[in-house]
């Protein structure tokens, strides 16, 4: 796989990736796009040098679809490095085989959302203008 040397190479080949997605990452992004768990994901998502299949920034979690080329020569070894580039920056990945995906795609939705739900912040943030005042929760 090509490292982009380039500002803006990466943009551009996440851009043409999203054009070229494998059916596998279609059957996936067909359900992602509707929120599932209320949660938001992007489609080949740029991310350093590397385009992640998908990624959910609220949880930090990056989402790869793994067909059987990730088993073969060098890719164990690149998906290994991009995985510990991500992890310095507290982004998770959660590998899903194409084949899981086309044999139980009930499974693999809810193994995402349970990956997702996980790693959500514990905090909300605050309501807008600030909490109410004691007085109004009837605390003294």
């Amino acid at each position: 796989m090509p490292i982009p040397k380039k500002p803006g190479e990466t943009v551009r080949r996440a851009r043409k990736l999203r054009r070229e997605m494998s059916p596998a990452e279609v059957k996936l992004w067909c359900e992602l796009r509707s929120r599932p768990g209320g949660l938001k994901f992007r489609k080949q998502h740029p991310a350093g040098r590397y385009v992640l299949d998908f990624y959910c920034a609220a949880a930090r979690l990056a989402i790869e679809v793994d067909g059987a080329f990730h088993d073969r020569g060098d890719a164990p070894a690149w998906d290994a490095e991009r995985d510990a580039w991500l992890r310095q920056f507290g982004v998770a990945t959660l590998r899903i085989p194409a084949s899981k995906l086309y044999a139980d795609l009930d499974s693999v939705l809810v193994a995402i959302v349970v990956a997702a739900t996980a790693r959500l912040p514990l905090h909300h943030p605050a309501a807008p203008g600030g909490p109410p005042p004691q007085a109004e929760l009837g605390e003294d």
